[in-house]
Protein backbone atom coordinates (compact mmCIF):
# COMPACT_ATOMS: atom_id res chain seq x y z
CA UNK A 1 0.00 0.00 0.00
CA UNK A 2 1.02 3.44 -0.95
CA UNK A 3 2.23 5.57 2.37
CA UNK A 4 0.74 9.18 3.44
CA UNK A 5 3.20 11.60 1.86
CA UNK A 6 3.90 9.49 -0.68
CA UNK A 7 0.32 8.50 -2.21
CA UNK A 8 -0.88 11.71 -3.64
CA UNK A 9 2.73 12.29 -5.36
CA UNK A 10 2.38 8.98 -6.97
CA UNK A 11 -0.86 9.35 -8.22
CA UNK A 12 -0.39 12.45 -9.96
CA UNK A 13 2.35 11.20 -11.34
CA UNK A 14 0.90 8.07 -12.88
CA UNK A 15 -1.59 10.40 -14.28
CA UNK A 16 1.04 12.26 -15.85
CA UNK A 17 2.81 9.23 -18.00
CA UNK A 18 -0.55 7.75 -18.87
CA UNK A 19 -1.88 10.99 -20.44
CA UNK A 20 1.15 12.91 -21.49
CA UNK A 21 3.76 9.68 -22.25
CA UNK A 22 0.82 7.20 -23.36
CA UNK A 23 2.52 4.55 -21.82
CA UNK A 24 1.07 1.11 -22.01
CA UNK A 25 -0.73 -0.61 -19.16
CA UNK A 26 1.74 -3.40 -18.17
CA UNK A 27 4.29 -0.38 -17.74
CA UNK A 28 1.97 1.75 -15.75
CA UNK A 29 0.91 -1.66 -13.73
CA UNK A 30 5.24 -1.94 -12.96
CA UNK A 31 6.24 1.23 -11.97
CA UNK A 32 3.09 1.99 -9.69
CA UNK A 33 4.47 -1.54 -7.81
CA UNK A 34 7.98 0.09 -8.04
CA UNK A 35 6.83 2.92 -6.73
CA UNK A 36 4.92 1.56 -4.11
CA UNK A 37 8.01 -0.59 -2.94
CA UNK A 38 10.15 2.30 -2.78
CA UNK A 39 6.90 4.20 -0.93
CA UNK A 40 6.56 1.23 2.14
CA UNK A 41 10.68 0.64 1.80
CA UNK A 42 11.51 4.55 2.73
CA UNK A 43 8.66 4.86 5.09
CA UNK A 44 9.78 2.15 6.94
CA UNK A 45 13.53 3.82 7.31
CA UNK A 46 11.31 7.14 8.65
CA UNK A 47 11.33 9.15 5.11
CA UNK A 48 7.65 10.02 5.15
CA UNK A 49 7.91 12.04 1.76
CA UNK A 50 9.13 12.66 -1.32
CA UNK A 51 10.98 16.04 -0.20
CA UNK A 52 12.72 14.12 1.90
CA UNK A 53 14.45 11.52 0.60
CA UNK A 54 18.11 11.82 -0.07
CA UNK A 55 19.92 9.95 -2.50
CA UNK A 56 21.75 7.43 0.74
CA UNK A 57 17.65 6.48 0.95
CA UNK A 58 17.22 5.41 -2.63
CA UNK A 59 20.70 3.56 -2.66
CA UNK A 60 19.42 1.95 0.27
CA UNK A 61 16.54 0.82 -1.15
CA UNK A 62 18.35 -0.03 -4.33
CA UNK A 63 20.70 -2.62 -2.56
CA UNK A 64 18.02 -3.54 -0.53
CA UNK A 65 16.07 -5.34 -3.82
CA UNK A 66 18.84 -6.89 -4.70
CA UNK A 67 20.27 -8.16 -1.34
CA UNK A 68 16.67 -8.53 0.64
CA UNK A 69 14.48 -9.99 -2.45
CA UNK A 70 17.17 -11.27 -4.24
CA UNK A 71 16.19 -9.17 -7.53
CA UNK A 72 17.76 -9.78 -10.79
CA UNK A 73 20.05 -6.37 -11.69
CA UNK A 74 18.06 -5.99 -14.18
CA UNK A 75 14.94 -5.52 -12.44
CA UNK A 76 16.37 -2.42 -9.81
CA UNK A 77 17.87 -1.06 -13.16
CA UNK A 78 13.96 -0.90 -13.95
CA UNK A 79 12.90 0.33 -10.62
CA UNK A 80 15.90 2.51 -10.83
CA UNK A 81 14.34 4.17 -14.22
CA UNK A 82 10.99 4.56 -12.21
CA UNK A 83 12.36 6.09 -9.43
CA UNK A 84 14.29 8.55 -11.94
CA UNK A 85 10.89 9.61 -13.30
CA UNK A 86 8.90 9.91 -10.80
CA UNK A 87 11.47 12.39 -9.03
CA UNK A 88 12.28 14.15 -12.39
CA UNK A 89 8.55 15.02 -12.35
CA UNK A 90 8.31 15.93 -8.93
CA UNK A 91 11.29 18.59 -9.73
CA UNK A 92 9.66 19.94 -12.95
CA UNK A 93 6.64 20.14 -11.15
CA UNK A 94 7.80 22.25 -8.55
CA UNK A 95 7.12 19.89 -5.64
CA UNK A 96 10.58 19.51 -4.43
CA UNK A 97 13.77 21.86 -4.74
CA UNK A 98 16.01 19.05 -5.99
CA UNK A 99 16.46 15.70 -7.49
CA UNK A 100 17.77 12.80 -4.95
CA UNK A 101 18.32 10.60 -7.85
CA UNK A 102 20.82 12.82 -10.01
CA UNK A 103 23.93 11.29 -8.29
CA UNK A 104 23.06 7.61 -8.29
CA UNK A 105 24.76 5.18 -10.88
CA UNK A 106 23.05 2.67 -13.02
CA UNK A 107 23.71 -0.69 -11.70
CA UNK A 108 26.60 -2.50 -14.49
CA UNK A 109 25.03 -5.54 -15.92
CA UNK A 110 26.15 -7.62 -18.47
CA UNK A 111 24.23 -7.56 -22.07
CA UNK A 112 22.06 -10.71 -22.38
CA UNK A 113 21.97 -11.72 -25.91
CA UNK A 114 18.08 -12.21 -27.36
CA UNK A 115 17.93 -16.11 -27.98
CA UNK A 116 16.37 -16.94 -31.35
CA UNK A 117 16.06 -19.67 -33.74
CA UNK A 118 17.74 -20.61 -36.82
CA UNK A 119 15.60 -20.55 -40.37
CA UNK A 120 15.65 -24.50 -40.40
CA UNK A 121 13.88 -23.87 -36.63
CA UNK A 122 11.87 -21.82 -38.09
CA UNK A 123 10.37 -23.76 -40.73
CA UNK A 124 9.89 -26.44 -38.72
CA UNK A 125 7.82 -24.41 -35.94
CA UNK A 126 5.74 -22.63 -38.92
CA UNK A 127 5.18 -26.04 -40.26
CA UNK A 128 3.59 -27.86 -37.24
CA UNK A 129 0.11 -26.81 -36.96
CA UNK A 130 -1.46 -29.56 -39.09
CA UNK A 131 -5.11 -30.66 -39.48
CA UNK A 132 -4.44 -33.52 -37.57
CA UNK A 133 -4.62 -31.12 -34.61
CA UNK A 134 -7.95 -29.91 -35.14
CA UNK A 135 -9.70 -26.77 -36.48
CA UNK A 136 -7.65 -24.40 -34.46
CA UNK A 137 -4.41 -25.44 -36.53
CA UNK A 138 -5.62 -22.65 -38.88
CA UNK A 139 -5.58 -20.40 -36.21
CA UNK A 140 -2.46 -21.26 -34.98
CA UNK A 141 -0.55 -20.98 -38.21
CA UNK A 142 -2.37 -17.54 -38.63
CA UNK A 143 -0.59 -16.55 -35.25
CA UNK A 144 2.88 -17.79 -35.68
CA UNK A 145 3.24 -16.43 -39.22
CA UNK A 146 1.97 -13.08 -37.89
CA UNK A 147 4.73 -13.46 -34.57
CA UNK A 148 7.60 -13.98 -37.12
CA UNK A 149 6.77 -12.48 -40.45
CA UNK A 150 5.97 -9.43 -38.91
CA UNK A 151 8.21 -9.47 -35.54
CA UNK A 152 5.41 -8.54 -32.88
CA UNK A 153 5.23 -8.66 -29.49
CA UNK A 154 2.25 -11.21 -28.15
CA UNK A 155 0.37 -7.86 -26.27
CA UNK A 156 0.18 -6.57 -30.44
CA UNK A 157 0.09 -9.61 -31.65
CA UNK A 158 -3.54 -10.49 -29.99
CA UNK A 159 -4.43 -6.55 -30.92
CA UNK A 160 -4.25 -6.88 -34.48
CA UNK A 161 -7.61 -6.25 -36.13
CA UNK A 162 -9.35 -8.31 -38.82
CA UNK A 163 -9.32 -5.22 -40.76
CA UNK A 164 -5.66 -4.40 -39.90
CA UNK A 165 -4.52 -6.81 -42.39
CA UNK A 166 -4.23 -5.61 -45.75
CA UNK A 167 -3.78 -8.24 -48.61
CA UNK A 168 -3.48 -5.63 -51.81
CA UNK A 169 -0.61 -3.64 -49.93
CA UNK A 170 0.79 -6.59 -48.13
CA UNK A 171 1.11 -4.86 -45.03
CA UNK A 172 -0.47 -5.51 -41.05
CA UNK A 173 -1.72 -2.36 -38.96
CA UNK A 174 0.09 -2.61 -35.93
CA UNK A 175 -0.50 -0.81 -32.43
CA UNK A 176 2.76 -1.01 -30.23
CA UNK A 177 4.14 0.34 -27.14
CA UNK A 178 3.01 4.02 -26.09
CA UNK A 179 -0.07 3.44 -28.84
CA UNK A 180 2.72 3.99 -31.56
CA UNK A 181 0.94 3.08 -34.93
CA UNK A 182 3.29 1.29 -37.11
CA UNK A 183 2.85 -0.42 -40.72
CA UNK A 184 4.90 -3.70 -41.73
CA UNK A 185 5.10 -5.50 -44.11
CA UNK A 186 4.10 -9.55 -44.64
CA UNK A 187 5.31 -11.81 -46.55
CA UNK A 188 3.06 -14.21 -49.29
CA UNK A 189 3.17 -17.25 -46.56
CA UNK A 190 1.92 -15.00 -43.98
CA UNK A 191 -0.59 -13.65 -46.18
CA UNK A 192 -1.93 -16.85 -47.09
CA UNK A 193 -1.94 -18.13 -43.92
CA UNK A 194 -4.05 -15.21 -42.42
CA UNK A 195 -6.47 -15.49 -45.25
CA UNK A 196 -7.05 -19.01 -44.99
CA UNK A 197 -7.58 -18.57 -41.36
CA UNK A 198 -10.04 -15.68 -41.89
CA UNK A 199 -11.93 -16.76 -44.48
CA UNK A 200 -12.71 -20.79 -43.25
CA UNK A 201 -12.28 -20.70 -39.78
CA UNK A 202 -12.50 -17.27 -38.10
CA UNK A 203 -16.40 -17.13 -39.02
CA UNK A 204 -17.06 -19.90 -37.59
CA UNK A 205 -14.95 -19.28 -34.45
CA UNK A 206 -17.09 -15.30 -34.32
CA UNK A 207 -20.45 -17.41 -34.60
CA UNK A 208 -19.85 -18.99 -31.24
CA UNK A 209 -19.73 -15.90 -29.17
CA UNK A 210 -22.30 -13.67 -31.27
CA UNK A 211 -23.55 -10.91 -28.48
CA UNK A 212 -19.45 -10.53 -28.11
CA UNK A 213 -18.59 -9.91 -31.64
CA UNK A 214 -15.19 -8.44 -31.85
CA UNK A 215 -13.14 -6.96 -34.63
CA UNK A 216 -9.67 -9.03 -33.46
CA UNK A 217 -8.29 -10.95 -36.03
CA UNK A 218 -7.19 -13.85 -33.87
CA UNK A 219 -10.24 -15.39 -31.85
CA UNK A 220 -10.28 -18.41 -29.05
CA UNK A 221 -12.38 -21.56 -29.53
CA UNK A 222 -15.03 -20.06 -27.55
CA UNK A 223 -15.37 -17.06 -30.64
CA UNK A 224 -13.91 -14.44 -27.92
CA UNK A 225 -10.57 -12.39 -28.65
CA UNK A 226 -7.48 -14.10 -27.75
CA UNK A 227 -5.58 -13.43 -24.84
CA UNK A 228 -2.14 -12.48 -24.45
CA UNK A 229 -1.38 -16.05 -22.08
CA UNK A 230 -3.21 -18.05 -25.11
CA UNK A 231 -0.18 -16.56 -27.40
CA UNK A 232 2.64 -18.16 -24.90
CA UNK A 233 0.42 -21.53 -24.42
CA UNK A 234 -0.25 -21.98 -28.05
CA UNK A 235 3.73 -21.41 -28.93
CA UNK A 236 4.82 -23.67 -26.29
CA UNK A 237 2.30 -26.23 -27.35
CA UNK A 238 2.94 -25.78 -31.53
CA UNK A 239 6.98 -25.87 -30.54
CA UNK A 240 6.62 -29.24 -28.70
CA UNK A 241 5.11 -30.64 -31.58
CA UNK A 242 8.05 -29.15 -33.66
CA UNK A 243 10.63 -30.52 -31.23
CA UNK A 244 11.71 -27.02 -30.08
CA UNK A 245 12.29 -26.80 -26.54
CA UNK A 246 12.10 -23.47 -24.72
CA UNK A 247 10.55 -21.49 -27.39
CA UNK A 248 8.45 -18.17 -26.21
CA UNK A 249 6.50 -15.82 -28.73
CA UNK A 250 9.42 -13.10 -27.86
CA UNK A 251 11.80 -15.60 -29.16
CA UNK A 252 10.17 -15.29 -32.76
CA UNK A 253 10.18 -11.37 -32.24
CA UNK A 254 14.05 -11.81 -31.74
CA UNK A 255 14.45 -14.65 -34.51
CA UNK A 256 12.50 -11.61 -37.15
CA UNK A 257 15.12 -9.34 -36.11
CA UNK A 258 17.79 -11.35 -36.16
CA UNK A 259 17.34 -12.66 -39.74
CA UNK A 260 16.95 -9.87 -40.77
CA UNK A 261 20.19 -8.21 -39.69
CA UNK A 262 21.89 -11.49 -40.81
CA UNK A 263 20.70 -10.79 -44.27
CA UNK A 264 22.19 -7.11 -44.39
CA UNK A 265 19.07 -5.52 -43.72
CA UNK A 266 19.72 -1.50 -42.30
CA UNK A 267 19.06 -1.60 -38.62
CA UNK A 268 17.05 1.81 -39.10
CA UNK A 269 14.82 -0.20 -41.28
CA UNK A 270 14.62 -3.24 -38.33
CA UNK A 271 14.31 -0.30 -35.77
CA UNK A 272 11.19 0.95 -37.39
CA UNK A 273 9.99 -2.41 -38.26
CA UNK A 274 10.41 -3.67 -34.35
CA UNK A 275 8.58 -0.33 -33.10
CA UNK A 276 11.41 0.51 -30.94
CA UNK A 277 11.88 3.88 -30.14
CA UNK A 278 15.54 3.81 -29.47
CA UNK A 279 17.96 2.74 -31.76
CA UNK A 280 20.22 1.38 -28.76
CA UNK A 281 17.41 -1.31 -28.36
CA UNK A 282 17.75 -2.49 -32.13
CA UNK A 283 21.27 -2.26 -32.04
CA UNK A 284 21.49 -5.72 -29.54
CA UNK A 285 21.10 -7.58 -33.09
CA UNK A 286 24.30 -6.47 -34.51
CA UNK A 287 25.50 -7.94 -31.46
CA UNK A 288 23.86 -11.38 -32.06
CA UNK A 289 24.91 -10.87 -35.70
CA UNK A 290 28.54 -10.31 -34.57
CA UNK A 291 28.33 -13.45 -32.48
CA UNK A 292 27.37 -15.52 -35.48
CA UNK A 293 30.00 -14.34 -37.68
CA UNK A 294 32.23 -14.95 -35.06
CA UNK A 295 31.29 -18.52 -35.06
CA UNK A 296 31.63 -18.62 -38.63
CA UNK A 297 35.35 -17.12 -38.90
CA UNK A 298 36.55 -19.58 -35.77
CA UNK A 299 35.53 -22.25 -37.46
CA UNK A 300 36.60 -21.75 -41.11
CA UNK A 301 39.14 -19.56 -40.84
CA UNK A 302 42.48 -21.57 -41.21
CA UNK A 303 44.02 -18.89 -38.66
CA UNK A 304 41.23 -18.33 -35.87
Amino acid sequence: MQQPGWSGAIRDFLAFIRIECGLAPNTLAAYEGDLDDLAVDLSARGVESPGAAEPADLAAHLRSLRADRGLATSSVCRHLAAIRMFFRFLCADGRIARNPTDLLETPTRWQRLPGCLSPIQMKKLLAAPNPEQGELHLRDRALLELLYAAGLRATEVVNVKERGVHPTLGVVDVIGKGNRQRLVPLGKPALAAIEQYAAELRPLLASRAPGEASDRLLLSRSGRPLERIAVWQIVRRQANAAGLARVHPHMLRHSFATHLVSGGANLRVVQELLGHADIKTTQTYTHVDAKRLREVHERYHPRA
